[in-house]
């Protein structure tokens, strides 16, 4: 392999050059090199110029170069909405022990829910040429979005499932959730149930649960109920939101679907301080199965996400997309999973 200020494309790659940009601005290559080392010494009509021009192409720097040219094609990068939060460490964990295993190296970055620190970690790890890479749900920017066709490696998309995208698929239908919930809740007789969503409000997949959960309350001829926290932290958000609907004077829910158990976790803990008792006069349940929620008091009822299983059939479509492991008969591409209801006490 040829390289050029550390940026020339593998032979038959498909990714724009350094040479590519600078014939687009129409400058040298020097100048483009210049532009992202020492920006400062680049003129601010030519900086503009070269921005665009890496925007058209979706132009991401080769940072695999000189000494680390050895581990060329043996990185694979994965991003998470939260890596603190214990939702996706079985999916994590899962992931990367495949992975490991055949030679592969993980890379993790976290974007809290952001389109824009999604973005910027995708184009991260596209500069040091990984093998492939791991994104979470559907929904990403447009310029995300671009970066990832464009990217000619295999990407997979997990904790969702959106056939029509081009995309290998792993996870399930957050729409389906929510309908799971709502079902269970109308199955043992509630019928004022409300749906508290997350407090990171660009979390989509939580609104498709939300959605979901809407589609079956009005199918039983029965109003949908949304409640949007406002505080900060999670903890403060199921608070508020059980302050805000089971100690009603009037109309008080009956029944709360929550986005996450930590949600549900701390309307619990708020509902044992006002005297609710649970599920009597307000049932409680959660999404995600944390490992305290079986020992929350109430303990939780939740849906369990089949996490562990995602992460490992995520490395396994994406070593067999690179070769690394027999094909099984034809590519499959879109890998559904279930998610189960857990039964417990808080419903």
């Amino acid at each position: 392999m040829t390289q050029e200020n550390g940026t020339r494309k593998r032979r038959g790659s498909g990714r724009a050059t350094i040479h590519d940009v600078a014939k687009a601005a129409g400058v040298g290559s020097i100048t483009v090199s210049r532009y992202f080392k020492q920006p400062d010494m680049v003129s601010e009509a030519l900086r503009a110029r070269i921005r665009t021009a890496v925007s058209a192409l979706n132009y991401v720097p080769n940072l695999v170069a000189g000494g680390l040219a050895s581990t060329h094609g043996r990185i694979i990068g994965m991003v998470i909405p939260n890596i603190s939060g214990p939702i996706f460490a079985n999916t994590i964990q899962s992931f990367s022990d495949v992975l490991t295993a055949h030679g592969y190296q993980l890379l993790l970055a976290s974007s809290y829910f952001s389109e824009a620190q999604e973005e910027s970690a995708v184009r991260t790890f596209l500069g040091w040429s990984p093998a492939a890479l791991a994104v979470t749900s559907q929904y990403h920017s447009k310029a995300t979005g671009q970066l990832l066709a464009s990217a000619n490696i295999p990407v997979v998309e997990t904790w969702d499932y959106a056939p029509r995208r081009k995309h290998i698929q792993v996870g399930f239908s957050h729409a389906e959730v929510g309908r799971q919930a709502a079902r269970y809740l109308l199955g043992k007789g509630y019928r004022r149930i409300a749906f508290v969503q997350n407090s990171v409000a660009s979390d989509e997949s939580a609104i498709d649960r939300r959605d979901g959960y809407a589609e079956v309350m009005r199918e039983h001829g029965l109003k949908p109920w949304m409640f949007i926290p406002t505080a900060a932290t999670p903890f403060e958000a199921g608070k508020q939101a059980m302050e805000a609907l089971a100690l009603r004077q009037r109309g008080a829910a009956e029944a709360i679907i929550f986005a996450n158990d930590n949600l549900a976790a701390s309307a619990i803990l708020a509902g044992q301080r006002a005297g609710i008792r649970m599920p009597e006069q307000c049932a409680i349940v959660g999404f995600g199965d944390y490992a305290m929620s079986s020992m929350l008091l109430p303990s939780l009822t939740t849906i369990r996400p089949p996490a562990k299983e995602i992460g490992e059939i995520a490395a396994l479509r994406i070593l067999e997309s690179l070769g690394e492991i027999p094909l099984p008969g034809r590519l499959q591409r879109l890998n559904l999973l279930a998610c189960e209801l857990v039964e417990r006490e808080s419903a």
